[in-house]
């Protein structure tokens, strides 16, 4: 089993349920990464902060770390055993995040960081859309060097199957 899991991908894509079942599934303990970046109000914490937080985290042996925060994603690969990448369709993601705000607006979400309550722009929404096309590409060539497991999932499916431990070995993307 693995010990040290990230969970990537889309906004929308389901990483914060995703890794919450798998904590639930695994014992291992979560820290999604929203929680550490943001604080009350919506302000960023300071980079050199946020890595420091980042790099405890990862030095310590069993951990799923959620979210992307591409700034901190190489330090997670050098710790990681495993990588799940949830890639699915940009429509079913921003169809998700809108039905997420519609839900929980003005209320923070149990894997946000205190003091942030759920909030909508066009610019999230089109960041959302273009995942695929622009921030993909990004992430593939950092995973392009990780020695661990890479479990990529792109319908709700193989999500469930993933999580059931249904998932066959042939339907890992490599």
């Amino acid at each position: 089993m693995a010990e040290r899991i990230l969970v990537i991908g889309s906004p929308g894509s389901g990483k914060s349920t995703l890794a919450r079942v798998l904590a639930e599934q695994t014992g291992l303990p979560l820290y999604p990464l929203d929680q550490l970046y943001w604080q009350p109000g919506w302000v960023e914490t300071q980079r050199p902060e946020f890595e420091a937080r980042v790099a405890a985290i990862t030095a310590t042996p069993r951990w799923i770390i959620e979210g992307n925060y591409s700034g901190t994603l190489a330090t997670r690969l050098a710790r990681a055993d495993k990588v799940v990448l949830l890639d699915l369709s940009p429509f079913r993601c921003t169809w998700r995040i809108v039905r997420r705000w519609l839900a929980t607006r003005g209320r923070v979400r149990v894997d946000m960081a205190p003091g942030c309550p759920e909030r909508l722009d066009l610019a999230f929404l089109w960041y959302v859309l273009s995942f695929r096309l622009r921030g993909l590409p990004r992430v593939e060539a950092r995973l392009a060097g990780f020695g661990g497991e890479l479990v990529w999932l792109g319908t709700p499916a193989e999500v469930r199957g993933f999580l059931s431990g249904e998932l066959l070995y042939e339907d890992v993307h490599e």
